[in-house]
């Protein structure tokens, strides 16, 4: 759907991109992870590496939600993997173009034996149609079934312009699809590897049934803590001026209410706010991105904000009559959920006067 509106668009402007081309080089700025190798002989067509990201890594078939009715962005059948892992940190993806006449199988078992090699291993394992939903879908595509790519890296994240190589490598349509997800446990990390002959008669026909592989790799760690942690006068002028203060130094692992060790500094100071104003009541409140459904992160916020308060009252001797815990999902946002930044924002517990 966007390939077809972005080529409607280009005609009637009357303005012509270069089509796909075969590459003599990696793109700049471009190298392999020491986790894992290259088929020898590929070429990267694109490239993206972020400090801290998540990704869901299949460990089962693609198979469409309960609710009929759910779409994507684009109007596609929502697909989820039957068995998953939900996970965070470094991650890096890499897509590659691999030598003429290398068929889907032979690029993903050589990723297998690198990785067992190195002593990992291959967590699960499909081919087409066996993997669910499209399997003649890459990122991109409206109106029918998400694909397995859709799940790794949805098409609204591919960010190369329309028909350069980057973008036909993500976005055509494809046949013989392969797909590993591999444990590579010297650096703590995964990889979920997609490859398949990509099929184009226009302007990606460069690229027609030569092998593609796109390998996402996650190096799991946790989210270096750069928020400075708001001191208990602080808070107070907050919330006398504004009506509230945001604070990001509560921490909780991914989808889970436990208050995390690093938490302290910013519960000391809580408790030493609330020492210092006997009269003062709080709302604690939990707020969320948008990932999972608004339900779910409805009891996640609210039960965080109960585990903080568990925490004020055990260990800082804080009456638990003068907190009362709140959750409200993700539907009080300062920032887009649309980029990575913008959700860490969203992520807070907020407090608010009560009295």
């Amino acid at each position: 759907m966007k390939r077809l509106l972005s080529l409607f668009l280009l005609l009637c402007s009357g303005i012509a991109l270069g089509d796909a081309s075969i590459p003599k080089a990696d793109i700049a700025g471009a190298k392999d992870s020491p986790l894992l190798g290259r088929y020898a002989g590929a070429l990267i067509v694109s490239y993206e590496t972020k400090e801290f990201d998540e990704l869901t890594l299949p460990l089962g078939p693609l198979k469409r939600v309960a609710d009929a009715n759910k779409r994507d962005a684009h109007n596609n059948n929502v697909f989820e993997p039957t068995q998953s892992r939900q996970l965070e940190g470094r991650r890096t993806r890499l897509v590659y173009l691999l030598p003429a006449g290398v068929s889907p199988l032979q690029a993903i078992r050589n990723y297998q034996n690198d990785a067992a090699a190195k002593g990992g291993k291959t967590l699960f394992e499909c081919k087409s149609p066996d993997c669910g939903g499209d399997p003649a879908r890459t990122s991109s595509g409206g109106g029918g079934d998400q694909s397995i790519a859709m799940v790794l890296w949805p098409e609204n994240r591919v960010k190369e312009a329309a028909f350069t190589n980057g973008n036909c490598a993500q976005t055509s349509r494809t046949s013989e699809q392969r797909y590993a997800s591999l444990d590579l446990p010297k650096g703590n990390a995964v990889a979920a590897v997609l490859a398949f002959s990509l099929k184009d008669d226009l302007y990606c026909k460069a690229f027609h049934d030569r092998t593609v592989v796109i390998v996402d790799l996650l190096e799991q760690q946790a989210m270096a803590q750069k928020m400075v942690t708001v001191k208990a006068e602080e808070m107070a002028q907050a919330i006398n001026t504004g009506g509230r203060v945001a604070l990001y130094g509560l921490y909780f692992d991914s989808g889970k209410a436990d208050v995390k060790p690093e938490s302290r500094d910013t519960l000391e100071q809580i408790a030493r706010l609330l020492t210092s104003n006997q009269g003062l009541n709080l709302l604690v409140v939990g707020h969320t991105d948008n990932v999972g459904g608004f339900a779910a992160n409805m009891d996640l916020s609210r039960r965080r904000a109960e585990a903080v308060i568990g925490v004020l009252a055990s260990q800082y001797k804080i009456d638990r009559k003068r907190l009362t815990p709140v959750g409200v999902s993700f539907a009080s946002p300062v920032a887009s959920n649309s980029s990575e930044d913008g959700k860490a924002k969203n992520r807070r517990v907020e407090l608010v006067p009560n009295n």
